[in-house]
């Protein structure tokens, strides 16, 4: 096991070294942490009305006040899988895409289509979770820059005739076409699924054991839903020169870290905050050699959830989910006899 792990380990630290060097800068949009105060305008009642399931876009406005304001033309259309269905969201999430470029000096500056997370719900409850899900995405970024940026912002959502509908938080999700250029990658357009052998090991493995740490079951990194491209909940990157796969993965949602009332635990799960690694086995070395490192960066990743506006409770019941993860990677021994024993083959 001592050969398997330093090779492991080294594979993890070209991984990373690799990474680092070839991050650049993200857009204005995703270049700050500070949330945003919008209002989008438009028929807000038939883009998430529940009983319509076309996911055709209506014209809208989005608007960004201040000493600098901007207005922006966007079409608005619903999006999503468990979330669209009228008996999980009231209010599903939204596609957002700019009918014109933003110019130079906007926030939105360099942004197309942007999807946007929302509330789902209109009881003020559901608030923790979208800030839950943020988190999720602000902790994977913390550890690695091959991952999606969100933006969190306050939307006042109005009708045509500027009459106010509700306030609620929500946050923008980098497009992957950005996250892989800012690592100096591309998207990898793909079938179905892909064969284990074409991902890369270290990253694979790093976002097993991410998920892992979230409680999160609902995700792939070899194949997509029935009907769909690869993969569910992740989508992958590579080098223009080719080579393997580097998963990114997002939706958070079914995650025990969120705790979304709507989320149902899988077979062989009692809980949706029930952990179960579901990394590959032929990636173990190099999950081990990851172990280390989330356990250096314990302190750094809990002070993540300092910076997002939860309220004290909800932080403290977040920070004991995330303490039950590094306890179960202690020590390498713990580690490997906790995760390993439900690896896939």
């Amino acid at each position: 096991m001592m050969a398997l792990h330093n090779i492991g380990a080294m594979l993890v630290a070209m991984s990373m070294a690799i990474a680092a060097s070839a991050q650049a800068a993200p857009k204005p949009l995703f270049a700050s942490n500070d949330t945003l105060r919008l209002t989008i305008r438009g028929p807000i009642a038939q883009v998430t009305r529940s009983n319509v399931q076309s996911r055709t876009p209506r014209n809208a406005v989005l608007v960004v006040p201040g000493a600098s304001p901007e207005t922006h033309a966007i079409q608005l259309s619903p999006r999503g899988l468990t979330r669209l269905k009228p008996d999980v969201c009231q209010f599903p999430p939204l596609r957002v895409r700019f009918q014109a470029a933003p110019g130079p000096g906007s926030v939105f500056s360099g942004q197309k289509t942007l999807k946007l997370v929302t509330h789902c719900q209109a009881a003020s409850s559901f608030q923790k979770h979208l800030l839950l899900e943020y988190t999720a995405y602000r902790l994977y970024n913390h550890i690695t820059p091959a991952s999606f940026r969100a933006r969190l912002a306050t939307i006042d959502y109005v009708d045509e005739a500027n009459r106010p509908i509700t306030s609620r938080l929500g946050f923008f999700i980098e497009d992957i076409d950005d996250a892989a250029s800012r690592n100096a990658m591309r998207h990898a357009v793909t079938g179905d699924s892909v064969p284990r052998a074409r991902l890369s090991p270290a990253d694979a493995a790093r976002v097993a054991m991410f998920e892992y740490m979230i409680g999160n079951l609902d995700w792939s990194v070899r194949a997509g839903p029935k009907g769909e491209r690869c993969c569910h909940n992740s989508r992958l990157i590579e080098r223009a020169t080719g080579g393997n796969f580097v998963p990114v993965p997002y939706d958070f949602d079914y995650s025990g870290l969120v705790g979304a009332p709507y989320a149902v635990a899988p077979d062989g799960t009692s809980s949706v905050r029930d952990r179960r690694y579901q990394g590959f086995c032929a990636h173990n070395a190099e999950a081990l050699a990851m172990a280390p490192m989330l356990r250096s960066q314990r302190g750094p990743l809990l002070a993540v959830l300092d910076q997002v506006p939860l309220d004290e409770p909800d932080r403290r019941r977040a920070r004991a989910y995330l303490d039950g993860f590094f306890g179960d990677i202690a020590d390498d021994r713990k580690a490997a006899a906790k995760l390993f024993k439900s690896c896939l083959r």
